[in-house]
């Protein structure tokens, strides 16, 4: 049986036409105006996604939008330059600053409450997120060869051990 029915005509409970009959339990009405049916059950479909937590305005409204968006924009930045660095053969330094540009990000997450697009999932899966991603291209990149400023001497011994000939 339906939830919802329209009534074609005035009906005897003096009720007019266009009105709407709910006979189950309802919810808020949906964007439409229309009452939900009550459900425990996930729709097939998902017609939209929670903001996550903190994905509010970096600044006020009336601010311009670059200004609003700030932390991403930082992020980017740190990123692109980065990427210029290493477009111009300072891989080293161009793919640290891409590390680090990852760990300000998800200090930006940790530090500030609303940090705008930077926001994409849960905080704790974003700082997770960033923060092991920062240190491992941070660590790559100073491990890189040739000349590494950083030099972990068992990795090495396991690459001996896992490449024996």
């Amino acid at each position: 049986m339906p939830a919802e029915e329209r009534k074609g005509t005035g009906g005897d409970d003096g009720r007019p036409e266009d009105e709407l009959t709910v006979r189950d339990p309802v919810s808020a009405p949906d964007a439409e105006g229309r009452p939900r049916r009550v459900t425990r059950r996930f729709p097939l479909f998902t017609r939209d996604t929670a903001r996550p937590e903190g994905g509010g305005r970096a600044a006020p409204r009336d601010a311009p939008a670059p200004a609003r968006q700030w932390p991403v924009l930082t992020v980017v930045g740190l990123v692109g330059i980065g990427l210029l660095l290493t477009a111009l053969d300072v891989f080293r330094w161009g793919t640290l600053l891409i590390g680090v540009a990852l760990l300000v990000g998800a200090a930006l997450r940790w530090a500030v409450p609303d940090v705008g697009m930077l926001a994409v999932r849960s905080r704790f899966t974003d700082i997770a997120t960033c923060t092991v991603l920062g240190l491992a291209i941070a660590l790559l990149a100073l491990m890189a060869q040739p000349d590494p400023v950083l030099q972990i001497p068992f990795l090495k011994d396991a690459l001996h051990f896992t490449v024996s000939r």
